[in-house]
């Protein structure tokens, strides 16, 4: 893949320097010097103590990723909301994983990505997962389409540039659900499971902002609005089950089953700046049919 940069400045500046300010990093620069990639100044290949001067045109050529043999190619359908040369964006159907696991190293939509790639042709088909969904959590996930793509977007990530919002059913105490608030409460895993977190003095921080949208206090039951500050391992489910309001349907947490029978979370809103054009990038995306129906009748009601 190629990228081309020019050199505006009016003072010299070494090529190594301009690079790492491109969010080139040394590990790339390795790839390209021992792998089979170039960096050409006007045409002609430099090493990277060379001295920029104003108007030099720099051309970065990283060669091809080709596949990761690890990572298995599975048939199914891929809902692609965006695609272009860097950035793919999928809608995940609930009951499904985001990557394999080692006893389940097949089936995942990471897997299905990798059979799209291979049916495309892609020279770059190793798998780059930039946000991640539970199994049973549905919504928008977005690919970095090259590691050059991933770096800059994993970046952007951990700056909290990235916004993330979802919708969820809860159940329990949901009078005591404020209009709009933030639940700041660390999480940890549970030592006695593999599997559950639990809210813990020790653990990581974690920040979920929620909006009441509707609330049925007879059915004992909301629906809040959701934006992530923070991506702990189920962490809007752990949250909402310490404030006594465990999702519908997430019975590993203690949500009932007899609405929905999968945690009622849909990640529907995703914005981030595009790696390369830095263009603010949105997407909107409806839950599919088990939630949208609870949805509709608690806004009716």
């Amino acid at each position: 893949m190629r990228f081309e940069y020019r050199f505006e400045k009016s003072e010299p500046q070494l090529l190594r320097n301009f690079l790492k300010e491109q969010g080139i990093s040394k590990g790339l620069l390795a790839k390209v010097k021992f792998q089979g990639g170039q960096i050409l100044v006007n045409g002609n290949e430099q090493n990277v103590l060379y001295k920029l001067a104003a108007g030099d045109q720099v051309s970065f050529l990283i060669p091809d990723e080709g596949e990761h043999e690890t990572m298995l190619p599975s048939e199914g359908p891929v809902a692609i909301v965006y695609e272009d040369a860097h950035v793919l964006v999928v809608n995940k159907p609930a009951g499904i994983a985001s990557i394999p696991a080692q006893y389940h190293p097949t089936g995942t939509l990471a897997n299905r990505v990798k059979a799209y790639y291979q049916k495309q042709g892609y020279k770059d088909q190793v798998i780059h997962i930039v946000t991640r969904l539970d199994r049973d959590t549905s919504g928008l996930m977005v690919f970095a389409k090259h590691g050059f793509a991933h770096a800059k977007l994993d970046k952007e990530l951990r700056a909290h540039r990235f916004l993330k919002k979802y919708q969820a059913l809860v159940g329990g105490a949901v009078g005591g659900l404020a209009d709009h608030a933030m639940i700041d409460k660390p999480i940890s895993r549970e030592r006695t499971s593999l599997m559950r977190r639990q809210v813990a003095s020790d653990g990581q921080s974690a920040q979920t902002e929620y909006w009441l949208e509707r609330r049925d206090l007879e059915q004992a039951e909301a629906l809040v609005d959701i934006r992530l500050h923070t991506g702990r391992t189920h962490q809007i489910r752990v949250h909402f089950a310490s404030i006594g309001c465990p999702l519908l349907g997430d019975d590993m947490y203690g949500g009932s089953l007899e609405r929905i029978n999968r945690q009622a979370l849909h990640c529907y809103q995703l914005e981030f700046d595009h790696p390369f054009t830095g263009e603010r990038l949105s997407f909107v995306q409806e839950p599919p049919a088990d939630m949208g129906l609870l949805i509709a009748e608690m806004r009716n009601n």
